[in-house]
């Protein structure tokens, strides 16, 4: 297929999609069995009733993708007709794609299209994710260094400070850190926070914040005070996780946040040097 057709096509998929009121995209399918290149309606629904069953198998609810609409149709005499059509979206019209026939070309260029659209949903879902984590890490980092700043302020140095954290990480997983790290093989020069999952970032975000205050409320002027307080907190909120099916200690690694970190900082410099214009 040349690049000329292939554009046209795309044109023509775009041209034809609709928005609710809410904004979401959809396509009628009487729209899309001429684009799929069918002429009988019947003949096209075949392969709907074969996407909306894929669709179940995946778990997705039909209605919330496939529903079914009334419209009104010109005829040549000049009068109208109700007829039958369905709203599908984009993912209704992957599986249809998908369960098409693919022998028809337009067919082979719908199964293409609409899995790369549906691949930059799943993609932007992946980046929120990312900054997310990258997010609960910086936050954790500036929480620890108010910690460590409370400790100095109020026991005269920050020498205490790794002894109170790893105090801490015991609580929170039910072994030391080292284990941890010995568990999740992380190199020995690094923090185990870099590896660990978002809700396990915002977990200790959480105990650390509430030691932070209740040193300060309480003066708590040692170690031993300081030691005590944060245990509990994070013994608190190890609780709270394994009251909702969370073992901290039981859940795997996430990829080296300084490395997800240097990827989207790579991706947002590649699409700054390469913005969408209106002109295109």
């Amino acid at each position: 297929m040349k690049k000329e057709q292939i554009q046209a096509l795309t044109d023509t998929f775009e041209g034809h999609a609709q928005q609710t009121e809410n904004g979401v995209e959809y396509w009628l399918a009487r729209d899309i069995q001429h684009l799929l290149g069918y002429s009988k309606w019947e003949n096209f629904l075949n392969v709907v009733h074969k996407a909306k069953t894929a669709c179940e198998v995946s778990g997705n609810e039909t209605v919330n993708h496939f529903p079914d609409v009334r419209k009104m149709v010109d005829l040549g005499s000049g009068s109208q007709r109700d007829i039958d059509d369905i709203m599908l979206t984009r993912y209704a019209c992957y599986l249809i794609a998908q369960n098409g026939d693919p022998r028809k070309p337009e067919i082979a260029f719908a199964q293409t299209y609409f899995a790369v659209q549906t691949r930059k949903a799943e993609l932007i879902e992946q980046r929120m994710l990312e900054a997310e984590r990258i997010q609960a890490r910086r936050k954790l980092t500036e929480t620890e260094k108010e910690l460590s700043q409370v400790i100095f302020e109020q026991t005269g140095g920050t020498q205490d400070f790794a002894l109170i954290r790893s105090k801490g990480d015991h609580a929170l997983f039910g072994k030391s850190t080292q284990a941890m790290k010995s568990q999740w093989k992380v190199p020995d020069s690094r923090p185990l926070a870099d590896f660990a999952p978002t809700i396990l970032l915002k977990a200790k975000d959480f105990a650390t914040e509430i030691t932070i205050f209740n040193a300060r409320q309480h003066k708590m002027g040692s170690e031993g005070e300081i030691s005590t307080e944060h245990i509990t907190n994070n013994q608190a909120v190890r609780n709270t996780l394994l009251e909702r099916g969370i073992r901290p200690e039981s859940l795997p690694p996430e990829e080296d946040v300084k490395k997800v970190e240097r990827r989207v900082q790579s991706a947002d410099k590649k699409a700054l040097n390469k913005p969408d214009t209106l002109d295109n």
